[in-house]
């Protein structure tokens, strides 16, 4: 005679012990769906991106390939820096050159100048760092008419222009005289430092060959600057900056040594250094420190070859090209003592400690302007 379905044994565990089967098939059901069940797609809503697995079952080949779906045109963008080339004839190469310059005011000659270049200005990205005061103020809006003066006349023809403005300090007065203070220097090479760091490798991109620093107040160089320039191939290469003025004694145009930061290391140079307290710098071209440093400066020769090369310790900012890997392997511009030195001439220091030759070209001269 059969029980009654609720005297069953199995029943009647069941009802003792509900978990003891309740698991089981939930784990059963739980398995079922991650393994064996295709995912549902919702009809009201549609993503943006869509991702279809190639196989909606556990036994299915390529469980984990994926393939992505009405993604937008170049999400990814893939350089291959291998392939930038720096080659003494940069033109013909169509190497992207990045002109940059920290710009405290607004010089028109300058303007005039870097336009009047004969490199092949698609291939020039300009950038610009300006102070945030009131000559800083006063400088950008001069930058930006010009910039829009050049468009109206359909001749502004540049890949690209960056502007900058300084997050960090700045002196106030930029007149020469306070500037070049002996005083000042650490505090005020220490905010140039920051404001280049900020520029190139804020403006660098994995198109740019060469880095071609050129101060604001650099207001005549050869049309040919850049190819002279890269023709040398040299990681680091630094023109002579000189400054041209009237004799008052003759009335004459004549010219004389302006920056005095492109030097070669001395004896004396190591020795100062070697008795400085860690966050003392030297800087050059002060009496009150007698380095005796060779000063590019005082090589020129007006007869002599503009393609002589001479091996550098030390740069200034006014016109310098640098490789762009030069940069993106690290070298920058110390705003802090680097082995006693700073800004322009400790970015030389660390080039040189990357690996890397600086030189300069003693008779190749471009001009500063004369406040």
């Amino acid at each position: 005679m059969a029980l009654p379905i609720f005297k069953s044994p199995f029943i009647r565990n069941i009802r003792r012990r509900p978990l003891s089967v309740i698991v089981p098939i939930s784990v059963i059901l739980v398995i079922y769906y991650l393994f064996f069940s295709a995912p549902s797609v919702s009809t009201k809503t549609t993503p943006k991106y869509n991702y279809n697995k190639i196989s909606k079952g556990w036994f299915a080949k390529n469980r984990d390939s994926v393939i992505l779906q009405n993604l937008p045109k170049n999400h990814i963008s893939h350089y291959d820096l291998n392939k930038l080339t720096n080659s003494p004839d940069a033109l013909a190469q169509q190497e992207e050159v990045l002109l940059l310059t920290p710009m405290s005011k607004f010089v028109p000659e300058y303007w005039n100048n870097i336009n009047a270049l004969t490199y092949d200005h698609s291939l020039i990205t300009l950038g610009f760092i300006l102070p945030r005061n009131t000559d800083g103020e006063v400088a950008l809006k001069a930058l930006e008419s010009s910039i829009k003066d050049l468009q109206s006349k359909n001749k502004l023809n540049y890949k690209k222009i960056v502007i900058l403005r300084q997050d960090s300090n700045s002196l106030e007065s930029q007149k020469e005289q306070d500037r070049h203070a002996l005083s000042v220097q650490k505090e005020r090479r220490g905010m140039m430092a920051l404001a280049r760091n900020s520029l190139v490798f804020t403006a660098l991109s994995p198109d740019h060959s060469w880095v071609l620093w050129l101060d604001a107040d650099i207001v005549e160089t050869p049309p040919t600057l850049i190819q002279d320039l890269t023709i040398h191939n040299k990681p680091v290469l630094s023109a002579n900056v000189y400054q041209k003025f009237i004799n008052k004694e003759t009335n004459q145009e004549e010219i004389r040594p302006y920056d005095f930061n492109n030097w070669v290391e001395s004896d004396e140079g190591l020795a100062i250094a070697a008795n400085m307290a860690d966050d003392e710098i030297i800087v050059e071209g002060y009496s009150q420190i007698a380095t005796y440093r060779p000063l590019m400066a005082h090589f020129y020769d007006p007869n002599g070859d503009v393609s002589t090369e001479m091996p550098l310790d030390g740069v200034g900012g006014g016109a310098v090209l640098v490789k762009a890997d030069v940069h993106r392997d690290g070298a920058m511009f110390p705003s802090f003592p680097f082995y006693h030195l700073i800004e322009t001439e400790g970015f030389a220091k660390m080039a040189k400690r990357l690996g890397y030759e600086v030189f300069g070209l003693p008779n190749y001269l471009v001009y500063h302007y004369n406040e």
